[in-house]
């Protein structure tokens, strides 16, 4: 054998020169030969002895040979170590002028030589890139795409192929594939040559990769790629296969507009039926699927029109079905539903009625149910469904006479961020009422773990909605009993620092807090107040040309709050806060110099 691939070689190198067609034809069955034996031998006895030169010169359109030759390149360049030299060689120029043509073998072998020459290769890439393959290999799907006979097909996936590996994980060649309209090609393919499994998996792939490019959605959102896939998915029985599909329509259900397409093709359906099927399976293949249909459905329902479509007012078979997975058994079920119920609950109306339609006791039995060592992912979505159907003032008292707080309090003691953040919030979309901030504000546990949840530094977002609970503990309740338990938590150094926040809304929700602190129940905070700088705070948000007007305006009514206590008196006087205000009576907004001439006329009084 190994003599023969030899001959073969020394043989090749002759007539190549000739060009005698018939001996050529010959060496190059041989070689095909020995390389369906051997393929990585016969690849490195061919890179050996300098044949890859002789091939570029006889890839040409006019002889009977080329088809092999180019076949003969497809099959070496399926080894790594042989795509570069096939670069170096010169063969991606003249493979990519036979894309040209008319010849279907030649365009099959050429479209599978360029296509390993690219597998994994930048090189191959660039030489392609530079020769122009891909816009000729766009316009042959073009000009194919309605032919459905077996050998056409074939030439379609090979090219496909091609494209496939050109750009695969390379995001400035699937923009240029995009640029070049790839994708409405792409569609209509899939839509005419459902049938064969081969072209419709390379399409699949295809749009998988190039839906994960921001740039690639208007387009997908321009064809009917969503009813193409839905009639598709349909059709599948094999898990594989729907998996497949699965993998496509995350990412272009990323996209608000092909949400609504996908919703309109029915795709939900499909989906609650998978989960109707697998929801009691144990095996792993179905468990993954079951997981993979809610996620996709719970995703559906984040763009506001295909949300609205399925919320059908609170009455679509669709809502009705997600609220029932509320109390299954199955935590991935749990999962989706409280998810999607915080999806439902995006505005006012819906919102509304839900609480009025018992949603709110779902969720806390389903809380109930994971207290002790539960689901954090489910404790998460669950608070978080709980939280939005909070923000209607209208539902508040509600929710509070149903004992959301007294479910929600039990998770005091998570050490979960996630879980306690949105703990956090949904408390404090509840205490607009006095009655409950005073309740929640005099609850020692709660203001405990709120002072230690302030100082979590690793976690902003906890550590944000903790100092912001506190100050609406005291906003609201505008309780001397709420303040004393804040104070004795040691809070206040917490909301001194607030008022330091580089966003406005919190800055100004702890000046608030601290005027009533200061006018409720200065003595008991005196101390606090002094060991927290404040005084010093309030000087530089006043001197700070930067500061909100709002900022000004609560910084000076918190001075003359401050005045009644004696030590906080005098550091007001050393720090020469005259000089800082009176420079305020001219400032363009009205309450600002309005309580600049106030603030102005209590210092000079008490000085």
């Amino acid at each position: 054998m190994a003599d023969n691939l030899s001959e073969t070689l020394k043989k090749l190198k002759i007539t190549a020169v000739d060009k005698t067609e018939d001996s050529l034809d010959g060496c190059l069955d041989c070689l095909l030969q020995a390389l369906a034996q051997n393929n990585t031998e016969t690849s490195e006895k061919i890179q050996g002895g300098g044949i890859l030169q002789l091939f570029a010169s006889l890839l040409t359109p006019q002889s009977s040979c080329t088809a092999k030759v180019a076949n003969i390149i497809a099959e070496v360049a399926k080894n790594e170590f042989m795509r570069t030299p096939c670069v170096d060689a010169r063969l991606i120029p003249p493979l990519v002028q036979l894309l040209n043509s008319k010849d279907q073998e030649v365009l099959l072998q050429t479209g599978r030589a360029l296509g390993n020459i690219c597998y994994d290769s930048h090189e191959g890439r660039s030489a392609v890139d530079q020769a122009g393959g891909a816009q000729i290999v766009i316009d042959h799907l073009r000009s194919l795409c309605s032919i459905t006979d077996p050998a056409n097909e074939k030439l379609l996936t090979v090219l496909c192929g091609m494209l496939m590996n050109y750009s695969n994980e390379n995001d400035s060649l699937q923009a240029q594939l995009i640029n070049m309209g790839v994708i409405p090609t792409l569609v209509k393919l899939l839509g005419i040559h459902y049938h064969n499994a081969a072209l419709t998996e390379m399409c699949l792939v295809a749009f998988g990769n190039l839906a994960e490019l921001e740039s690639s959605k208007e387009q997908f959102a321009s064809t009917n790629i969503a009813e193409e896939l839905v009639k598709l998915f349909k059709k599948q029985i094999e898990h594989d296969k729907r998996e497949m599909i699965f993998e496509v329509l995350a990412p272009l259900a990323e996209n608000d507009a092909i949400k609504l397409q996908l919703v309109e093709a029915g795709l939900v359906e499909c989906l609650l039926e998978i989960v109707q099927q697998k929801v009691d399976s144990d095996k792993e293949d179905d468990i993954a699927e079951l997981k993979t249909a809610s996620d996709l459905m719970v995703l559906l329902l984040l763009g506001d029109e295909s949300m609205q479509k399925l919320f059908e007012g609170g009455k679509g078979s669709v809502f009705q079905r997600v609220l029932s997975w509320i109390p299954s058994n199955n935590h991935q079920l749990q999962l989706a539903g409280a998810l999607a119920i915080a999806n439902f609950a995006r505005n006012d109306g819906n919102c509304i009625h839900m609480v009025d339609n018992g949603i709110v006791e779902k969720l806390m039995d389903l809380l109930d149910r994971h207290v002790e060592d539960g689901n954090v992912t489910v404790q998460h979505a669950a608070l978080s469904a709980l939280r939005n159907l909070a923000i209607p003032v209208v539902n508040k008292a509600k929710m509070l006479s149903a004992g959301v707080t007294e479910t929600v309090l039990k998770f005091l003691k998570s050490e979960m961020p996630p879980v306690q953040f949105k703990l956090l919030g949904t408390l404090r979309m509840l205490i607009d009422a006095q009655e409950a901030a005073e309740q929640l504000g005099k609850n020692a546990k709660l203001v405990e773990r709120l002072v230690e949840w302030c100082e979590a530094k690793d976690h902003a977002g906890v550590m944000g909605e903790s100092n912001r609970l506190l100050s609406a503990l005291i906003r609201h309740s505008k309780s001397k009993d709420v303040i004393k338990t804040i104070i004795q938590s040691g809070g206040i150094k917490h909301l001194v620092t607030m008022a330091t926040s580089e966003h406005v809304i919190m800055q100004n929700e702890a000046l608030v807090a601290l005027a009533l602190i200061a006018a409720l129940e200065l003595g008991t905070a005196e101390k606090d107040l002094e060991s927290a700088k404040l005084v010093q705070i309030l000087h530089r948000l006043l001197a700070d040309e930067r500061s909100a007007p709002e900022i000004k305006y609560n910084s000076m009514v918190l001075i003359c709050a401050l005045m009644g206590s004696e030590s906080l008196h005098k550091e007001v006087q050393d720090l020469a806060f005259l000089d800082v205000v009176s420079k305020l009576r001219s400032h363009e907004n009205k309450s600002v110099a309005q309580q600049a001439s106030l603030t102005e006329q209590r210092l000079t009084v008490e000085s």
